[in-house]
């Protein structure tokens, strides 16, 4: 898989602190790659220096690591990108793509997000639960991505087999007593 590098690549800082931080976490280029969806040449590229990943893939590098605020902003500018996650260059497209995501978050409450649909993902690392919502043109938009171990998936799954049952029968009951309204 790996290249022969003939001279210092372009992005090769931001590789070898991609690399160190895979390496400390003990995981394989495969590891890494399957869990933020990308394939494992292409991490291999961008710990290698030949390329960057796009603001999305950082993101999901910097979290998947669990990485501090500092070294996170410090991969932001190795990449090329401002510490907030934008370049402040985006073209067109890019451009629209975020004007689609602003109008449709403040046209939804900030604090709860809606879905009508799911689909999960397994893998030996757990699972992953990407709650969407129908759009008018009979799309589905996802809304939400949520990773969890097997062992915290069965704790879901026993508070929701809770949380269901209490709703079945007490649908007539107050959930706040009078007072805390």
């Amino acid at each position: 898989m790996s290249q022969p590098s003939i001279g210092p690549q372009p992005y090769e800082k931001l590789g070898e602190q991609l690399r160190n931080l895979r390496r400390s976490s003990r995981e394989s280029l495969a590891e890494v790659s399957g869990a933020v969806e990308i394939d494992a040449e292409i991490l291999e590229k961008y710990e290698s220096g030949i390329d960057r990943p796009d603001e999305d893939v950082l993101s999901l590098l910097i979290n998947h690591y669990r990485i501090q605020e500092g070294l996170a902003n410090q991969l932001w500018q190795l990449a090329g990108y401002s510490p907030d996650g934008f370049s402040g260059e985006p073209d067109i497209e890019e451009a629209m793509a975020t004007a689609k995501q602003l109008i449709m978050v403040l046209a939804t409450d900030g604090r709860t997000l809606y879905t009508d649909g799911v689909s999960i993902d397994c893998n030996k690392s757990g699972l992953q639960l990407t709650f969407t919502q129908s759009t008018s043109q009979n799309k589905l938009l996802p809304v939400s991505r949520l990773g969890m171990s097997y062992a915290q998936a069965q704790e879901v799954l026993k508070a929701l087999e809770i949380a269901l049952t209490y709703a079945k029968y007490a649908q007539d009951q107050l959930l706040l007593p009078p007072g805390n309204v």
